[in-house]
């Protein structure tokens, strides 16, 4: 893990403590989106992570990336997202790609 996601987790613990009752409420908000619905909670993991690959949102492509991997989807569907991806956000998504590749090994090696 890269010392920008460490920092990411480092502050976002930092605001949870401060600010308990927001974090605990978009948590539940999440939650509730993220769970089956018409469209499975796998499915949805691979949508947000297309979302967060062309929004260059390194944690939140490595949250939705091992949540996908979690709910079953498999590595190369995960990285056909992140190609999808890089179609709609053009070059600037595809430095991010690269980061999903390396992610994957990194999940997949164990």
């Amino acid at each position: 893990m890269n010392n920008n996601l460490l920092e990411h987790f480092v502050y976002k613990t930092k605001f949870t403590a401060e600010f308990p009752e927001i974090a605990t409420k978009f948590a539940s908000l999440t939650a509730s989106i993220m769970q089956d619905g018409m469209i499975t909670a796998r499915e949805k993991e691979l949508i947000a992570l297309g979302i967060a690959v062309g929004l260059r949102c390194l944690p939140c492509i490595h949250a939705h990336a091992r949540s996908a991997l979690s709910l079953g989807a498999t590595p190369a569907a995960i990285f056909e997202t992140g190609l999808i991806a890089i179609c709609m956000a053009g070059e600037p998504g595809n430095s991010f790609i690269n980061e999903l590749g390396r992610l994957l090994d990194e999940m997949t090696s164990r």
